[in-house]
């Protein structure tokens, strides 16, 4: 009896552990990529915060490399990643009693082309997204601005992986 227990829970690992290869934790399944490259972003936004290009750059290389197992790569990648960032604004939100400013946001929408060479039918161009509310009494400097790259980096460069990897 006990044999029998042991061998049933060795089948059902073996089955789990071969399932995995079909389907991971961040939903990309099975990539029929080796590597992928992500080319600068320029930016072309009316407004220039410096830096922020080479940042964004970089945000997208390593969340694609923490959530896949591609190799990153200069040049020929299966996976192809590029675009500008095409908005970088801010705008008042909210108003005080007194008219005056009581929140900003800071909005920031890149213009990804993400081209799939193993697999044309995935390639596309489009923009995306997010923003971040700031008080008005604080300048878009220092840990304000860390705290809002951080935050639109993330949302930005997940809805870029969902939208080439994950097919969400």
């Amino acid at each position: 009896m006990k044999n029998s227990i042991q061998f049933c829970l060795l089948i059902i690992i073996l089955f789990s552990i071969n399932g995995c290869k079909y389907y991971n934790f961040t939903g990309t399944g099975k990539i029929d990529a080796n590597t992928f490259q992500v080319n600068y972003f320029q930016n072309n936004a009316e407004l220039i915060e410096p830096g922020i290009e080479r940042d964004f750059t970089l945000a997208l290389q390593d969340l694609i490399q923490n959530q896949t197992n591609l190799s990153l790569t200069n040049s020929g990648g299966d996976l192809i990643y590029e675009g500008e960032i095409t908005g970088f604004r801010i705008s008042p939100m909210t108003a005080t009693a007194d008219q005056k400013t009581a929140q900003n946001r800071l909005t920031m929408t890149v213009n990804v082309r993400f081209t799939n060479t193993k697999k044309e039918e995935d390639n596309f161009e489009k923009p995306f997204t997010f923003f971040h509310d700031y008080p008005a009494s604080s300048q878009l400097v220092g840990s304000t601005l860390q705290a809002a790259k951080d935050d639109i980096f993330e949302r930005i460069t997940q809805d870029i992986f969902n939208a080439s990897l994950a097919k969400w």
